[in-house]
């Protein structure tokens, strides 16, 4: 009721219906992890698309698989990633400095050689007088300067106009540390202006010149760091929010790919086996590459390779691993083909799939396609697919007529013999999914008055989500009440649950799984017997 009834009349109040819409979770946002070329290290960096990874972290290289996994990622369909790069020290300079004449000191950017062909140039052209003015009266032009960085690599130039080094909204520091992608200002800043630079030499552009620009010196250059080759170059700390843990900073990833450092090469078991526990913390699935070691079915399965992960238990619901290898051109080598990792096209194909039919189909099927590979390293024959497919190991083969496609859904907990409810890749991402986003979706609960107006309500809220879901395809069964139940009670939350605070909701569903054997019938009907 209002709360003053003062007047003989109609009173009108809003009555809240209890409704609170439940939004469904993005379902293939990838995180991957490994060495770049350029870019900010041990931050999670969000792209979407491949042109976003070259501008941030400098596209391919031959000697970093990251670029090429990413690249793949976008090139099977996939939608958003996340990137964090890597870097170990290796001893030398980790950045490049850049010494302005008169004591400016520029680092570059980010770690790595790139930086080393950086050039700078001061002038004075173009100066403001009505600039300097509005920035301090007390000002004039010989307190201002004009700055230009080149990047040697893209070819890019920034130009940075009206800068100081006194107090004021354009010192230089400020400036580049919120405008530029090229360089931030080392140490202390000097105390007066740097010194102006002349005109190139004739003949030569500013960016040639010596005199004209400055180069970063050969004691100042710095190196690309030493390769990758501990569990924890790749997992970082979780203290200090490094590596793997840089996903922390993130709120939401579904899917994770830690391409080896080398093409040749495997990422570290010990490196899984942390990155597995991380995905389920977060609830995110880890798609592990077969190693580069593995040459056949009847090598993988008599020498035990699979148990040489260490990759077991109930954790291994979240992961999936995939055999063999793929072929592909690598433009940076004249199209030469080599041997890549397929984390990337397999998450570029969940996201695809996703968005085509829904987290609950299979990503696996003739539909799922492997683009832009030249072959696979191995090519498996139907028997062979048979021996490592009761193992969970998910293969990737060649048909005649549909090409390479991804013939198999299975967790690393897909073994016949474990007859695990969770074996197969779309019932665990469903589930996955459905956790994280009631997770989400009910925290309004939290200190609500707990009794039965409470429970109605989020059985309301909790039913119209699965109903959705069901009405979607998501589930077996022909009603509802065949495909979910949402149960918030007396009975799922007894009067200790009321006395300690706690509010029980119970979500079961009815998976659908995948059609994985198709059988089919054939029986000769016998001609009709006139007696």
């Amino acid at each position: 009721m209002p709360a003053t009834l003062t007047y003989p009349g109609v009173y009108i109040e809003e009555i809240p219906s209890g409704v609170r819409t439940i939004t469904g979770v993005a379902t293939s946002i990838t995180a991957f992890l490994g060495r770049a070329l350029r870019g900010p290290v041990n931050q999670a960096v969000t792209l979407n698309n491949y042109g976003d990874f070259e501008s941030t972290f400098g596209g391919l290289d031959p000697g970093y698989p990251l670029g090429y996994s990413v690249r793949d990622f976008f090139q099977n369909g996939g939608s958003q990633a996340i990137v964090v790069r890597l870097y170990k020290s290796d001893g030398g300079n980790a950045k490049s400095t850049l010494k302005m004449p008169g004591g400016l000191n520029l680092s570059a950017a980010s770690e790595g050689t790139w930086g080393n062909l950086l050039r700078g140039r001061v002038d004075y052209d173009k100066l403001s007088d009505e600039i300097a003015q509005g920035y301090n009266p007390t000002y004039t032009k010989s307190d201002l300067f004009n700055l230009s960085l080149y990047d040697g690599v893209t070819g890019k130039v920034e130009t940075f106009l009206n800068l100081t080094v006194k107090e004021s909204p354009r010192r230089v520091d400020r400036v580049l540390a919120g405008s530029s992608k090229l360089a931030n200002v080392s140490g202390s800043l000097p105390a007066s202006v740097p010194t102006n630079q002349p005109a190139p030499e004739t003949g030569k552009t500013i960016w040639t010149s010596d005199t004209a620009s400055i180069k970063v010196a050969d004691a100042d250059k710095a190196t690309d760091g030493a390769a990758l080759s501990t569990a924890a170059d790749f997992t970082g700390s979780l203290a200090s929010k490094t590596g793997l843990y840089a996903l922390e900073n993130v709120d939401l990833f579904n899917l994770l790919c830690i391409p080896p450092d080398t093409r040749s090469g495997d990422t570290p078991t010990d490196a899984l086996s942390e990155s597995l526990a991380y995905c389920q913390k977060r609830r995110a699935m880890l798609i592990v590459d077969a190693p580069s070691g593995w040459t056949g079915a009847n090598d993988i399965v008599s020498n035990s390779k699979l148990a040489a992960l260490n990759l077991s238990g109930l954790a291994t619901r979240n992961a999936a691993l995939y055999f063999p290898r793929v072929l592909e051109t690598d433009p940076k080598r004249d199209g030469q083909i080599d041997t890549f990792v397929p984390c990337g096209i397999i998450a570029g194909i969940m996201s695809a799939t996703d968005a085509q039919r829904g987290v609950w189909k299979a990503p696996a099927g003739l539909d799922a396609g492997l683009s832009g590979i030249q072959g696979l390293a191995v090519n498996l024959t139907d028997d062979e697919n048979g021996m490592l497919n009761p193992l969970g190991i998910n293969c990737l083969r060649s048909f005649p007529a549909a090409g390479r496609v991804v013939w198999g859904a299975r967790t690393l907990r897909g073994d016949d013999q474990l007859a695990d409810e969770y074996k197969y890749i779309p019932v665990r991402r469903l589930a996955l999914y459905i956790e994280e986003s009631l997770y989400r979706g009910t925290k309004w609960v939290v200190f609500e008055p707990n009794d039965e107006p409470l429970w109605a309500q989020i059985r309301l809220n909790v039913g119209s989500f699965m109903n959705n879901l069901f009405r979607q395809g998501a589930f077996q069964g022909q009603s509802p009440r065949d495909a979910y139940f949402v149960k918030c009670d007396k009975e799922s939350t007894t009067q200790n649950d009321i006395d300690l605070g706690i509010v029980n909701i119970i979500v079961g569903f009815a998976p659908l799984k995948p059609a994985e054997f198709v059988v089919i019938q054939l029986q000769q009907i016998a001609g009709q017997i006139t007696v």
